[in-house]
């Protein structure tokens, strides 16, 4: 399988801290490689500096085999890395629609006052409305974001986040806040994006990553301490020990 993203020997340090030691780790083509870890591991400094907001000590990050280690996130962005967020990042006093059509105008290296233009942005907006009908969102089309549940704003962002057509999704905490059923559809939902892009999955809730994991890798005060397939981790003791015993999380 194609690696689209490669993580190379990658440091971090915050004074005396190692918050990213060493850590290697890639993603193929096709794939949804889960991040686990307690609270405190490394993990949103690892993300931060794969998406380019922390610049690493030391280490590469390779996507679709160039280094992009210096790039900047705009320029991250362009290549094909997209991200969703713990906490959504939308624009709630525009609909559903517009944020959408913003995320194609940007694709598009265009500006972005597209709702003021409509006649000349029509394709924009087809293409908007199919994504939302895609999702099931279509009768949320014209409501405005500030009225969205919880569980459709996460669903918007990460329509938004696919309408840039990336080659790798950094996907931070897609469960965070949702109830089981909206869990459900989530995971329904991030099954059918896999061959679309290649995801890198952190999250906390244990059954989603068991149910959408093809691997897993463990972090642990800024050092991977296993990876291996679902079965592997959940009966590595070393990952109940980072887990501190929480054997019922695990299985």
């Amino acid at each position: 399988m194609t690696v689209v993203l490669a993580i190379e020997d990658l440091h971090k340090h915050f004074g005396g801290l190692a918050a990213t030691d060493g850590v290697s780790l890639d993603v193929r083509a096709g794939e949804i490689h889960a991040l686990i870890g307690p609270n405190g591991a490394g993990k949103s400094t690892l993300i931060n500096q794969i998406c380019g907001e922390l610049t690493p000590d030391a280490g590469k990050i390779r996507l679709m085999g160039r280094d992009i280690s210096g790039a900047s996130v705009a320029e991250r962005v362009s290549m094909g890395l997209g991200r969703t967020f713990q906490v959504t990042s939308l624009l709630e006093e525009m609909t559903v629609l517009q944020n959408v059509g913003m995320a194609l105008q940007a694709r598009a290296g265009g500006n972005f006052r597209i709702w003021d233009r409509v006649r000349g942005r029509r394709k924009i907006w087809d293409e908007a409305s199919r994504i939302i009908a895609d999702c099931n969102l279509e009768d949320r089309e014209t409501a405005l974001v500030a009225d969205l549940s919880h569980g459709e704003k996460k669903q918007l962002e990460l329509m938004m986040a696919m309408a840039l057509q990336p080659k790798v999704l950094l996907l931070d905490e897609p469960m965070a806040g949702l109830g089981h059923l909206e869990s459900q559809n989530m995971i329904s939902q991030l099954r059918t994006l896999r061959e679309r892009a290649a995801i890198l999955l952190i999250e906390h809730d244990m059954e989603a990553v068991f149910a959408l994991a093809d691997r897993i890798s463990v972090l642990v005060y800024g050092n991977i301490v296993a990876e291996g397939s679902v079965d592997e981790i959940r009966n590595d003791p070393a990952v109940r020990e980072a887990y501190l015993g929480a054997e019922d999380e695990l299985c």
